[in-house]
């Protein structure tokens, strides 16, 4: 019955065996590692994606929701909700490897309740005396909930595992692979009807509400879509959604990006640039560099390789055509999160292997152009495979 309800209410569940293909390989290190558990806690489907990858349910929009999980049994989750223990949530159904759910009424809008999480925790695991834990990505986590812990739980020894935990999690299984496959898909489907929607007269926020409905009618649970435009000659800065008002004209050129989960999830994103009338020439000269800034990371994906090596070569070749060194992130892996390791920026120890998902995203920026394109590929055994979008690495003009 709790099968029927999960294939009929949720529009695509990943396979209750990928997740106990992650259990395993987790609680196989926490073996090795002596911790007898784990502690995740996400607010949000954008940077939050370890709950999810634990049980396939997310965080949404800031209300934190956690997990107690056991190296020999199964998990204890924590939502937001009634605190009567019979109207715990969510419905059993949707939490595959999950004994006991436990709900409070927490909500970060009131300093109060922030610790409410925490103290259920605590009185879960109080009985364990000197056992050992581990904070998945303790420094993402609210104040409240492992303040609350690590204040409370005092017999408790505290390891972190979290780079182990990571390096699991980046390398993606053949499911997962089909559904990052169908998010590029969709991502492909958004761009196009981005640009159906561009013409003089209409705002950059009506060109992403476009974007964003398409995604939503394939599926897609979360989307973020970031629109620049400028005349041309000009570079075109990006706005914050909330100052996404300007008038499209003739001439402009228009940089979109978008950033969406496939309905199981999981995220690439997509960069492609349109001009209304015709393409400057410098536009057109700074995008040509950025397909051969793309090439040259793209060249040396490969199992082993240093993603600061990456960067190095990235910067080597945009100081080789006089223009200033990337200082940001610029390529990184993507699953459930957003941006996930590994990243390509200073501080990264994650080498890459065979499948990873990774997005490298070079800018070329000067005074009269903005030229960027970004794309996602998986890395295979002797380098990275064909691109996952199929629209076209082109100036569409419009």
């Amino acid at each position: 019955m709790e099968n029927e309800l999960l294939r009929e209410r949720v529009m695509r569940p990943i396979s209750t065996g990928e997740l106990q293909r992650r259990w395993k390989a987790v609680r196989e290190v926490m073996k090795e590692q002596r911790i007898d558990f784990l502690l995740i806690q996400n607010n949000n489907d954008y940077l939050g994606g370890y709950l999810k990858w634990f049980t396939d349910m997310p965080a949404v929009h800031a209300y934190p929701a956690a997990a107690i999980f056991p190296r020999e049994d199964e998990m204890t989750t924590f939502w937001h909700g009634s605190s009567e223990p019979k109207e715990a949530g969510p419905e059993g159904w949707l939490l595959r490897g999950v004994k006991k759910r436990i709900s409070t009424p927490i909500m970060l809008s009131m300093n109060y309740t922030t610790t409410y999480d925490g103290q259920k925790v605590v009185e879960e695991l109080r009985g364990y005396g000197s056992c050992r834990i581990s904070f998945v990505n303790e420094g993402a986590m609210t104040q409240g909930f492992a303040g609350y812990i690590r204040e409370h739980l005092t017999g408790a020894a505290f390891v972190d595992i979290t780079d182990e935990i990571d390096e699991i999690k980046a390398i993606k299984s053949a499911e997962e692979i089909e559904c990052i496959r169908e998010s590029a898909r969709v991502h492909d489907e958004a761009m196009k009807a981005c640009f159906a929607a561009i013409r003089p007269g209409v705002r950059e926020f009506e060109v992403a509400a476009a974007g964003r409905l398409k995604c939503r009618m394939l599926g897609s649970e979360q989307q973020f879509i970031l629109i620049g435009s400028a005349p041309a000659g000009k570079a075109f800065p990006y706005s914050s959604i909330h100052a996404m008002n300007r008038e499209l004209r003739q001439g402009d050129q228009i940089g979109i990006l978008v950033e969406a989960t496939d309905p199981a999830g999981y995220y690439t994103h997509l960069h492609r640039i349109a001009c209304i009338g015709s393409v400057s020439s410098e536009l057109q000269a700074a995008f040509e560099d950025a397909k051969v800034a793309q090439k040259v990371t793209l060249d040396l994906m490969k199992p082993g390789a240093d993603s600061e090596d990456l960067m190095r070569a990235n910067n080597e070749f945009l100081l080789s055509r006089g223009y200033p060194k990337e200082n940001r992130l610029y390529a990184h892996g993507q699953g459930y999160d957003l941006v996930e390791r590994p990243s390509f920026q200073p501080g990264e120890k994650m080498k890459l292997k065979a499948g990873m998902n990774i997005a490298p995203h070079p800018v070329i920026a000067t005074k009269q152009a903005t030229a960027i394109i970004c794309d996602n590929y998986i890395v295979g055994a002797a380098g990275v495979g064909e691109c996952l979008h199929a629209f076209p690495k082109e100036i569409t003009v419009l």
